[in-house]
């Protein structure tokens, strides 16, 4: 069964969404969720259409959909950060990059355009770009060799592949001339046509599809374009027969591909013909992911239970593996033995070759030659010049010998990893013991589980801290959660703290009436300066100020205006100078059972397991992540934690920008 979208499906999609019913030129965008970690779900306006749900699963899928996962009652960092960036804005073109698995949509809100990456290949990702295609966000950071998906990196397409699109017969003729397997696979990877539309090439262009790719004649080479030609000649043409094909299994017929037009291999089978491919993708991949979320709930529930059964379940897996494998080198090695004359024949060849100076290149040549005169070159499938191995054919076993090896000394590497696997079976052995035993114990003395005790309050969703001395301290997340907080939220007997640089939380502190101490007030200071831009920047240390309520207005002077988030201090102020940054992230555990962060001193007064934070390298998604592992290895509570200490429940209560954790 087809597991994600090919380049062509990429192609046909990006061709409707692009002009049609299912254009999704100039739509809005509304909110953004991440049902589960690779995938994500962007509420789309379309004039006249109403509201419809674009859902791209990275490395998988990208299609309009009517069958969504529920969104989690948690929110992830990953799509708030995107709602930052793109809510409200339109999509300007919709578009795919070089017949690869890469679809852009631009977007542009207020006059700043961004451009949002969906990787569709193995290793997918999805990413935001600036109108300079520098990186503003990826859902996963990571590191390639010469390819960075980090914030601040400039994005760069992994290694471009030839388009069979634009392709011409020399382009054809010069990737068989340099690849080392055969037609179809060829095919397949040098085209990013993938294995469905490689088959179908070399049928209907009448080709071998398993003859050596650099055995093609100039006849199988034209061939060849003629067919990806005729193959592909709907997306030119616009003609698309959207379809999902259906195989019969177990009597019942099953989908087992999508496909959006007519292919010669399927002419046999039950089909299912859409109006859209959206929509026959939708009821290919849409319909069966939906489905399967409630087979999956069932599943956690029962590995939550079951987590010794699944482990057996994998050891005993492993330990048949290791038996399957150990047989196998066995009879490759005593297939070596059974054809010690051919291959010593064949070692004695290729190393006189080699002292005469002959070159791996004409030592292949020579071979091909001599298949009739020399009875040991016949044996040969491959030969691996950077590492001297040959693969030979030992009726029907294949085995990789090594040229500078004696025919007993290749025989015997297959019997040393026989070996080696029946020792690891061994101790996979050993290892089921061990996890029967902690199956018995854990039936004798089923472990006690920590209580979670979770309120709603009504700063949740600020920036904010409870004081050493216990004065609630509450600050702005962005412009909109500012302009609430001194609206409805400041009284005037409270006191607020800002800092002189702009990008700050407008901060307040509650004070019921009661006289605020100096360790509350430092506390603060630390707080505004640290949830600043200051941090941002990886600066360790900033300038701050307090007033009154009444000191802070949204009355500009004539002929200025404020910004959303911006407000005038007349009067005035109380300097803290040169505040070092200083944050950290501890679990609250008595009474309400909650992850907390704010000034170090505050959380330490009130938390356990507290770790510190400075300005550093790693994005709020990285290290959330780390601080969430530190917490699993001190409480040995999974369950427990992702309730209480998620990643996401933790980068909520991080600095803005790049951290690390203190040494």
């Amino acid at each position: 069964m087809k597991k994600e979208m090919s380049s062509a499906d990429v192609a046909a999609l990006v061709s409707e969404f692009t002009e049609g019913a299912n254009s999704l030129n100039d739509a809005k965008i509304g909110k953004i969720y991440q049902p589960v970690p690779n995938e994500i779900r962007v509420s789309l306006f379309l004039f006249g259409r109403g509201r419809h749900n674009l859902v791209i699963e990275a490395g998988r899928r990208a299609h309009m959909s009517k069958h969504i996962r529920p969104s989690p009652k948690i929110p992830h960092s990953f799509p708030m950060l995107l709602r930052k960036h793109i809510l409200g804005g339109r999509i300007t073109f919709v578009k795919q990059y070089n017949f690869d698995r890469i679809i852009e949509f631009g977007i542009v809100r207020g006059g700043i355009e961004t451009i949002l990456v969906a990787e569709l290949f193995s290793t997918g990702n999805i990413v935001l770009l600036d109108d300079k295609r520098k990186i503003i966000l990826p859902m996963k950071p990571v590191t390639f060799r010469g390819r960075r998906i980090r914030s601040g990196e400039i994005y760069e397409y992994p290694e471009a592949k030839i388009s069979p699109m634009d392709a011409g017969e020399d382009e054809l003729g010069d990737a068989f001339a340099s690849s080392d397997t055969n037609v179809v696979r060829t095919i397949a990877n040098r085209f990013n046509l993938g294995g469905v539309l490689a088959e179908e090439v070399c049928l209907r262009g009448d080709v071998d599809k398993n003859k050596n790719a650099q055995d093609v004649s100039p006849q199988d080479i034209s061939a060849i374009y003629g067919s990806l030609k005729n193959v592909l000649s709907p997306l030119l043409s616009g003609e698309l027969k959207p379809q999902i094909i259906k195989k019969e299994v177990n009597g019942k017929p099953e989908s087992h591909d999508v496909v959006p037009f007519e292919l010669e291999q399927y002419c046999d089978f039950e089909k299912e013909y859409f109006d859209s491919f959206n929509n026959a993708l939708d009821e290919f991949f849409g319909k069966l992911s939906a489905e399967s979320v409630i087979e999956q709930v069932e599943v956690v529930k029962k590995e939550k239970v079951n987590i010794f059964e699944r482990r057996l379940h994998q050891q005993q897996s492993a330990i048949k593996n290791f038996e399957i494998k150990s047989e196998k080198f066995t009879a490759i090695a005593e297939q070596v033995y059974a054809h010690y004359q051919p291959i010593e024949e064949l070692l004695d060849v290729l190393n006189g070759a080699r002292k005469k100076g002959y070159s791996w290149d004409q030592i292949n040549s020579i071979l091909k030659q001599a298949k009739d005169t020399l009875p040991a070159a016949k044996i040969i499938l491959s030969i691996n010049s950077a590492e001297g191995t040959v693969v030979v054919d030992l009726e029907g076993t294949n085995a990789t010998i090594d040229i500078r090896k004696t025919v007993p000394q290749n025989a015997q590497v297959y019997y040393e990893k026989s070996k080696k696997l029946m020792k690891k079976r061994n101790g996979a052995l050993i290892a089921i013991e061990h996890t029967k035993r902690a199956m018995q114990k854990k039936e004798k003395r089923a472990p006690k589980r920590r209580k979670v005790i979770r309120k709603k309050h009504w700063y949740d969703r600020f920036r904010w801290f409870v004081s050493s001395d216990g004065f609630l301290v509450v600050g702005g997340r962005n412009a909109d959660t500012n302009e609430e907080i001194v609206s409805k939220y400041m009284e005037k007997r409270d006191i607020a703290f800002h800092t002189q640089t702009p990008g700050a939380p407008m901060t307040v502190i509650r004070t019921d009436g009661k006289e605020v101490p100096e360790t509350t007030l430092q506390e603060t200071a630390q707080f505004v300066v640290s949830y600043s831009s200051v941090w941002k920047s990886g600066q360790f240390s900033g300038d701050c100020y307090w007033i009154k309520p009444e000191q802070v207005s949204k009355t500009p002077e004539s002929g200025e205006f404020l910004n959303k988030g911006s407000f005038v201090i007349r009067g005035d102020r109380n300097y803290y100078r040169d505040v070092q940054v200083g944050v950290a992230i501890g679990l609250e555990l008595k009474g309400e059972t909650r992850v907390i962060g704010g000034p170090v001193s505050a959380v330490w007064n009130h938390a356990k397991h507290v770790i510190e934070v400075v300005p550093g390298k790693f994005n709020q998604n990285d290290i959330s992540k780390k601080i969430s592992r530190i917490y699993v290895g001190e409480l040995k509570d999974v369950q427990f934690l992702k309730q209480i200490a998620s990643p996401d429940l933790i980068a909520m209560m991080l600095p803005p920008g790049e951290s690390d954790i203190k040494i």
